[in-house]
């Protein structure tokens, strides 16, 4: 991770450590790259940079200051106003723009925002790019063999303009709907948009492919983004589920790259589950490409247990779906994910995409004509306990000697039965500890004895 882009992005706390005018600077260095790239190939045109973004009310500020910063550069701006990052990164990809960005700080609070970039094949930008990014925001920029103390502006007729391209996002829910197989008619199915990018384009895709739909949390107002609502507050559509009598329930965070999925009886179906479920319907089809799962490190036991009995491979990358797209590009996989509901079907998608997962998961209902709970329950969840614990200094509290002898200890006493896992949040100043074994009560004791270290050594806030 770098000093401004995490794992997704660059992510702070509106015009505190993410600010107008970084936004305005990440735009004036997009446009020059890529009208530099286009101008040493020999083509004279502007780049074109598509920008989406959530329902936060910075989301303008951001979007405005972006738009200064690309034109100011001789860039177009094309702009898909509030839509989803699969949408981005899907548009990115097939109306080949040079780069996109989506506005949004995913899961957090309407507070924060952050700057997703996307290259023009619609995966997370490349290292190299951001790379770059980050030395032009410190005043260090060396490119194409020379230092940059300051970009050169855009002048007379070179000078940018920006684009209305909400034919874009109409195009990708287009998209979404011809990738139904099957009628949804006569299903009850309930949406949670977290008052998110998914309010005005889930509802249309599933009344489209004949759905009873019923929706909640889809009256953004700038302010309610994620606010006891989607997929990191599941619990108001399980209650929602069960009294409205609904099949199932999907429910997505505030861009919708990820989803969760409620079961008729109001149990969750996560992320591992959704991957058990999909994977097993794959495989039964002779379709699970190199037969093989692409999980992260923080994937539950049970997930590995129900694969071996299946005879599925699967593989562990570092939490993160962007490592994951990676591994699965490099080993031709066709399906991976994270336990938090990022799931990748490689064949339709370079991202999660949470409404595309939900209509995964209706797939397998109507193709085995069972019902979400009868398809996760031969999977067997083993007990989790995961503690986030905010810290001063990420690297010193989980490199402290102290911390890792206790992580040690509480591993070796686990042994085969169980783990224990800590690591750092990629987009937040937390240390995450996570355990699992056979029963709540011993994950309890073995996250609470790292979390006490972490305390007793003053790393926490």
């Amino acid at each position: 991770m770098g000093k401004y882009f995490g794992t997704d992005g660059f992510r702070g706390t509106a015009n505190e450590n993410l600010t107008a005018d970084h936004a305005f600077k990440v735009g004036r260095f997009l446009g020059w790259y890529y009208g530099e790239l286009k101008r040493r190939s020999g083509d004279s045109s502007a780049p074109r940079i598509l920008i989406g973004k959530d329902t936060r009310r910075s989301s303008y500020m951001f979007e405005y200051s972006l738009v200064g910063g690309l034109t100011a550069s001789g860039a177009d701006a094309y702009l898909l106003h509030v839509t989803t990052t699969p949408s981005v990164a899907y548009i990115s990809r097939v109306d080949s723009f040079d780069c996109a960005i989506m506005i949004s700080a995913s899961h957090n609070p309407y507070f924060d925002n952050g700057l997703k970039l996307i290259n023009s094949r619609g995966e997370k930008m490349e290292n190299e790019v951001i790379d770059l990014v980050e030395a032009y925001l410190d005043g260090k920029l060396n490119a194409f063999g020379q230092d940059w103390p300051e970009l050169p502006y855009a002048h007379d007729a070179a000078i940018g303009r920006t684009v209305d391209y909400v034919a874009g996002r109409n195009r990708y829910i287009g998209y979404l709907i011809s990738l139904g197989m099957y009628s949804f008619r006569g299903k009850k199915i309930g949406l949670d948009c977290a008052n998110g990018a998914a309010w005005n384009i889930a509802k249309a895709v599933f009344d489209a492919l004949g759905a009873e739909t019923h929706v909640i949390n889809a009256s953004p107002d700038g302010v309610n983004i994620n606010n006891n609502a989607g997929s990191t507050h599941i619990e108001g559509l399980q209650k929602f589920v069960v009294e409205k009598g609904l099949d199932a329930g999907f429910a997505y965070d505030g861009d919708a790259d990820r989803c969760l999925c409620v079961d008729e009886k109001g149990n969750v179906i996560d992320g591992d589950q959704i991957l058990y479920i999909y994977g097993r319907y794959m495989k039964e089809r002779g379709k699970l490409v190199n037969n093989t799962v692409v999980t992260t490190i923080m994937s539950n036991f049970g997930l590995y247990k129900a694969f071996d009995e299946l005879g599925i491979d699967y593989a562990k990358t570092a939490v993160g779906d962007k490592y994951v797209y990676e591994y699965m590009k490099e080993h031709d996989c066709c399906l991976g994910g994270e336990q938090s509901g990022h799931i990748i079907f490689s064949k339709y998608a370079s991202t999660g995409d949470g409404i595309l997962t939900s209509l995964k998961m209706m797939q397998v209902i109507m193709a085995r004509d069972k019902t979400l709970s009868e398809l996760a329950a031969p999977f067997t969840v083993y007990p989790q306990v995961l503690e986030n614990v905010r810290v001063k200094d990420k690297t010193a509290a989980q490199e402290d000697p102290d911390v890792r002898a206790a992580v040690e200890k509480a591993a070796d006493e686990l042994g085969s039965t169980g783990r224990i896992l800590v690591r750092q949040s990629g987009t937040e100043p937390l240390i995450r500890v996570m355990a699992e074994a056979e029963s709540e009560d011993i994950c309890r004791r073995y996250v609470s004895q790292i979390v006490d270290v972490l305390k007793s050594k003053g790393h926490t806030v």
